[in-house]
C-alpha cells in the first residue's frame, strides 16, 4: 500500500470515528438503555462494543495478541461517563494507527493473524455501519456517510460475501427497496430494513 494509500486509510478511519462520536454525544441519559437495529445490544451495549474495539487498537498494534489481553476488555468498559471513554478509546485508536510504521504491521486476532491495513479497514466499515445504527437508536438523523466511507465499508464487508448472518455476527440479509443506492443495499445485506 502507498503511502498516500495509508493516509487515506487513516483519515477514513478518523472520520468515521468522528461520526460515531457525535453520535455518542447525542445519547441523552434515558436512551442508554433503549433497543438498537442490533437486536441484541441496548445503546449501551453497542457505544460498549465500538469502544472495547478501540481499546484493543493499541494493544494489537504493539503486539499483542488475544490470549495476552485476555478478558481484560471483556464486559462494561464505559463506566459512569461513556462519552469521555469513548473519546479517551477512540483518541488512542487514531493514534496507534498514525504511529510510524503500524500500518505495516501484522496483528494476531482471533481468527488469525491479519495485515494492520486490513484490521484499520475492519474497524472502520463497523464504525460506519455502527455510526448509523446508533442514530437511529436515539433518533437522530441517520444519513447516508460521504461516499468513501461508504466504498470503504462495502469494501470490507464484500470479502464476506453476500449472506453474513453465518458469522453470527450479523442478522440474515433483507430486501433492498426497488432503486436502492449502494448504502442502502449494504445495509440491506447486514440485516438492516431503511
Amino acid at each position: 500500500m502507498t503511502n498516500e494509500a495509508k493516509s487515506a486509510l487513516r483519515a477514513r478511519h478518523r472520520q468515521a470515528l468522528e461520526r460515531f462520536g457525535e453520535r455518542v454525544h447525542a445519547v441523552r441519559p434515558r436512551q442508554w438503555d433503549a433497543p438498537t437495529p442490533c437486536s441484541e445490544w441496548t445503546v449501551r451495549d453497542l457505544v460498549n462494543h465500538l469502544t472495547a474495539e478501540q481499546l484493543w487498537v493499541p494493544r494489537l498494534l504493539d503486539g499483542a495478541s488475544v490470549e495476552d489481553v485476555g478478558d481484560e476488555l471483556d464486559g462494561d468498559v464505559l463506566g459512569d461517563d461513556p462519552p469521555a471513554v469513548w473519546d479517551a478509546a477512540a483518541e488512542a485508536a487514531v493514534a496507534a494507527f498514525g504511529a510510524r510504521g503500524a500500518l505495516g504491521r501484522t496483528v494476531r486476532l482471533s481468527y488469525g493473524e491479519t495485515s494492520a491495513e486490513d484490521y484499520c479497514a475492519e474497524m472502520t466499515a463497523d464504525a460506519v455501519v455502527h455510526a448509523w445504527d446508533l442514530a437511529r437508536a436515539v433518533g437522530a438523523a441517520a444519513e447516508r456517510p460521504p461516499e468513501p466511507l461508504v466504498r470503504a465499508a462495502e469494501r470490507a464487508f464484500g470479502a464476506y460475501g453476500e449472506d453474513l448472518s453465518p458469522t453470527g455476527l450479523f442478522a440474515a440479509p433483507v430486501p433492498a427497496p426497488p432503486g436502492a443506492d449502494d448504502w442502502t443495499r449494504l445495509l440491506a445485506r447486514l440485516g438492516r430494513a431503511v
